[in-house]
């Protein structure tokens, strides 16, 4: 059909049309385009997870790892090295190819102080070294990578489409909430975690693009890939009034569990970051021990989802609940800590469930005929063991309420998590996610900074080009070079060029006699050196100052504190948050008008 004058001219008539007009004006605005822009990242997030959860399945029944595979028929050293082997592997990947691990502390600290800028390369591998990790064995969970996954989605997504930053925040959160909620098959969960962990306070604008995200994400993962979360059945309260007493105690153990479970994790951290042993080789290390432990205990290993099943069945004796219960958050430690990629949800979610079934076993023993089913005890257990490591009562009722989608334990299972989120904040003020940003110098609350010198890196004051001196150096040509350079401090280099110490103009003045220029600068400088790295935040290095009276820092790598990257002075520190100050104040004027 040929299209005339008089067809394009009506056309143009109609678009003219004040009532047409309107309409369009109506829908063309910023919300519309969000909210259609996280139709689209709910269902590319529900597919990547569904290929995400398959990938992982055929990964592990391909290794053998997972719980209900024929361990018995492998020799012992295979189950003792493949985790090791997969965490070599983990190491090589993360070590050569990757420049940052994100983890959910590494998405709230990009989505609150990174303008949300994902390295979608980073987000890609880190994806692929969890299924490497879990399928070998690592224990440890997937909603993590998931989450990653979806707020990978919407990065890209956003990136395609140049969003500017405020809009990039809410698309990577509809990703994150698409992640978990496809997940867990739970997407009003999904949502309640963004908006309680990620984004730490609730907003209209961002609340209505997350929940389409998450349904969609959901519906997609559901219907087409049949992903489907731990299979709880249901149960009732025997005697609500006497029972809450009870859960009023797990509530609180499951508070202390969850503290021992943080505390657990980030001392393993400092340890492996002690280890004199390359980044490659620190992930086989934790794997091999996580190995070592499932040669006797092979329930640890992997995920364990049947194994909590059993826990929810009564199949579990108390002595093999409380052994699994301290395993688990053992070898998830070891796993994580090491190095390895995977999630902390699930080992949560584990660890209570042998808790609660412990629980369980002792109330029936002095409480015959009035407590419910074991398997309630341990549904409850993992909702309050969740809530008090990641802070996150209401998502933690929500995911268990909705896997269930049972009213009658909603009452247990609402007490239990709060309680054991107040003991847990408690006894120690961080959660599993905030602690790893506090050891970096973050403090984050409820989304936002809460100071700008914590939210500034070294590596973005530092000066990169440092005038140094050698250690054979007599001390009359330093005192040459600090009277041309007018420094008065110089880090001091070995003969094969690495970091040996500092020389100062005081330790000039302390340790060289009237006269004495031909000794050497090896033997005046200071060589117990405070450092600091390129990843710390200037607040922890500010404070360093202060506590040691001095004006500056060599800043060193971490894995090798013999390598100089440069050097860190007060006025550094200044310089820069000055220039924060004038761009923060900036971006309010623009915001304003």
């Amino acid at each position: 059909m040929e299209v005339s004058p008089e067809h394009i001219s009506a056309f143009h008539n109609v678009k003219k049309h004040p009532k047409i007009t309107e309409y369009i004006t109506r829908f063309d605005t910023e919300t519309t385009k969000v909210n259609s822009i996280a139709i689209i990242i709910g269902l590319l997030t529900g597919f990547v997870i569904g290929v995400y959860d398959q990938t992982l399945q055929y990964s592990n029944t391909f290794l053998g790892m997972q719980q209900g595979s024929p361990l018995h028929e492998f020799p012992n050293y295979y189950v003792l090295f493949v985790p090791a082997l997969g965490g070599l592997l983990v190491g090589i990947i993360s070590h050569f190819l990757m420049k940052k691990k994100y983890g959910v502390d590494g998405l709230i600290e990009t989505v609150t102080l990174r303008g949300a800028r994902l390295n979608l390369k980073d987000v890609f591998l880190e994806i692929f070294t969890s299924i490497i990790t879990i399928s070998s064995g690592g224990a440890l969970g997937k909603e993590a990578p998931g989450i990653l996954a979806g707020a990978g989605t919407g990065a890209f997504l956003g990136k395609i489409l140049k969003s500017p930053e405020r809009q990039l925040q809410i698309l990577l959160g509809c990703g994150a909430a698409g992640g978990i909620a496809a997940a867990f098959n739970a997407p009003l969960a999904g949502v309640v975690f963004v908006v309680e962990v990620i984004y730490g306070e609730l907003e209209t604008r961002t609340f209505i693009p997350i929940v389409i995200s998450s349904v969609f994400a959901t519906l997609v993962s559901s219907t087409l890939f049949g992903v489907k979360p731990i299979e709880i059945p249901s149960y009732e309260m025997v005697s609500p009034y006497k029972e809450l007493g009870l859960y009023l105690v797990l509530g609180l153990l499951a508070g202390f569990i969850s503290t021992l479970l943080i505390r657990t994790l980030y001392h393993t951290k400092d340890i492996f970051s002690e280890i004199p042993l390359h980044p490659v080789f620190k992930p086989a290390l934790g794997g091999l021990a996580v190995g070592a432990i499932g040669l006797f205990y092979p329930r640890v290993l992997g995920m364990g989802y049947d194994v909590i099943t059993d826990a929810l069945n009564n199949q579990l004796t108390f002595k093999l609940l409380l052994i699994l219960l301290f395993l688990k958050i053992l070898a998830f430690s070891l796993s994580l800590g090491s190095g390895g990629s995977g999630g902390t949800i699930v080992p949560s979610l584990f660890t209570g469930a042998m808790l609660g079934g412990a629980f369980w076993t002792i109330a029936n023993l002095f409480f015959p005929g009035i407590v419910a089913e074991q398997g309630a005890y341990a549904m409850v257990g993992m909702g309050a063991v969740f809530a008090g490591t990641a802070r996150a009562p209401l998502t933690a009722i929500l995911i268990l309420f909705e896997i269930t989608r049972d009213y009658n334990m909603i009452l247990p299972l609402m007490f239990a998590c709060v309680l054991s989120n107040v003991m847990s904040n408690a006894l120690y003020p961080e959660s599993i996610f905030t602690e790893g940003l506090r050891r970096r110098g973050f403090k984050i609350r409820k989304g936002r900074e809460v100071d700008i010198m914590s939210s500034m890196l070294v590596k973005d004051a530092m000066i990169t080009y440092v005038q140094t001196v050698s250690e054979e150096k007599s001390v009359e040509t330093l005192t040459a070079l600090m009277q041309v350079s007018r420094h008065v401090g110089f880090p001091v280099l070995d003969s094969k060029g690495k970091l040996s110490g500092i020389v100062t103009l005081s330790d000039l003045r302390s340790k060289v006699k009237s006269g004495d220029v031909d000794k050497k600068v090896k033997d005046i400088a200071t060589r117990r050196l405070e450092v600091a790295y390129p990843d710390e935040t200037l607040d922890a290095v500010l404070k360093r100052f202060a506590s040691k009276q001095i004006g500056r820092l060599p800043v060193v790598d971490r894995e090798d504190k013999t390598k100089l990257l440069g050097l860190i002075t007060r006025s550094d520190i200044v310089n820069a948050y000055n220039k924060k100050v004038v761009e923060k104040v900036r971006v309010h004027a623009e915001d304003t008008y």
